[in-house]
């Protein structure tokens, strides 16, 4: 027998010691039908009460933290499927409800011209080809507040918009210039049927140019050698951290030229007779509105309400631009391509119309 057997008082879960039986009558001696339950005393009463309440408190505790561990696991799952919705199927990707009603589509071109950036002209030609191709849209602004970029972006942009025109000639194509429309910007505005600025906008910028930096002197006063194995007389051609070559500069110049020439020539093809005879316009200089519309850089001022109104004809549009996924609006304010784009920038040599 344990200490605590031994140690029980006798009326707590034992017989009592008067000799009483068990299921019989005190007087009459016949059963009682039930036991009677023993008397427990009253500071056990309370402890198991207050043990009782404790046991309690922690399934309550368990459970409420049962319900928040549930509750937060199912938000981090809704978190992660709806960053999957909008990487697979980005909001920018849609259209408008109003399309159903007669319209002037809107495209717009934001910021730099490159492959990798919102304007690229997958972007913007894509949106072009679907504005035209909407059967309720009556006229297209394409909206510029861009100073310019790649050529070559430009390029294709310009050749879609022509041959888009040349498909849809009961459709005229409206460029609009907020800001700036520049350089590879202009060079994609000259293929509209007209272009629009405000009086302040800055238009033209009708040149080439490709930079990048020599490292050679750093080098020399920190006594760094440079080691480059080509195979190819000009593979190396234009290395930032070896001398400048006369020749290849001369090379490179030519490059620039060519590429200024046909930029010349698109601007010259889209504008016509409207252009001045001025010198000056092919020069790299930059505009004014109000003096792009002397030069004939531009046909009118106004935005690009005002051309949908006054112009067009029809005050309501829908945008057809293509935006940017939610998601990769998130990764790059992390910044994590800042890094290599200061690097990229600094080692590479830039080739952009301006």
């Amino acid at each position: 027998m344990s200490d605590w057997e031994s140690d029980k008082n006798p009326g707590w879960g034992s017989e009592p010691e008067n000799g009483a039986k068990s299921g019989a009558d005190s007087e009459g001696g016949k059963p009682s039908g039930s036991r009677k339950k023993p008397a427990i005393p009253p500071e056990s009463a309370r402890d198991w009460k207050l043990i009782e309440k404790l046991v309690m408190s922690l399934q309550s505790e368990q459970r409420k933290s049962r319900r928040w561990g549930i509750f937060f696991k199912l938000l981090t799952f809704g978190y992660l499927f709806a960053l999957l919705i909008m990487f697979q199927f980005p909001f920018g990707g849609a259209l408008e409800s109003a399309t159903k009603g007669r319209h002037t589509a809107l495209v717009e071109v934001e910021g730099t011209i490159a492959a990798d950036e919102l304007a690229s002209a997958d972007n913007i030609a894509g949106a072009l080809r679907t504005a035209f191709d909407a059967e309720n849209s009556v006229a297209v602004i394409l909206r510029i507040n861009s100073p310019g970029g790649s050529p070559v972006q430009s390029g294709y942009i310009y050749d879609e918009i022509v041959r888009l025109r040349d498909e849809y000639p009961d459709k005229k194509l409206y460029a609009v210039i907020s800001d700036i429309g520049a350089s590879g910007a202009y060079y994609i505005a000259a293929a509209a049927d007209e272009i629009y600025a405000d009086k302040a906008s800055l238009v033209g910028s009708i040149g080439v140019v490709a930079g990048g930096f020599g490292f050679t002197g750093i080098m020399d006063k920190l006594g760094i050698d440079r080691r480059l194995y080509t195979a190819g007389e000009n593979k190396a051609f234009l290395d930032p951290f070896s001398p400048e070559e006369k020749e290849e500069v001369q090379f490179w110049e030519g490059v620039l030229e060519t590429t200024h020439s046909q930029f010349i020539e698109s601007v010259r093809k889209g504008r016509g007779d409207r252009l001045a005879d001025d010198e000056r316009l092919f020069s790299g200089l930059i505009w004014s509105g109000e003096q792009a519309l002397e030069l004939g850089l531009i046909d009118g001022l106004g935005s690009s309400s005002h051309v949908a109104r006054q112009v067009i004809g029809q005050e309501d549009m829908v945008d057809y631009s293509r935006r940017r996924s939610p998601l990769q609006d998130i990764v790059d304010q992390f910044g994590v391509s800042v890094g290599s784009g200061i690097a990229r920038y600094i080692t590479e040599s830039r080739f952009e119309l301006r």
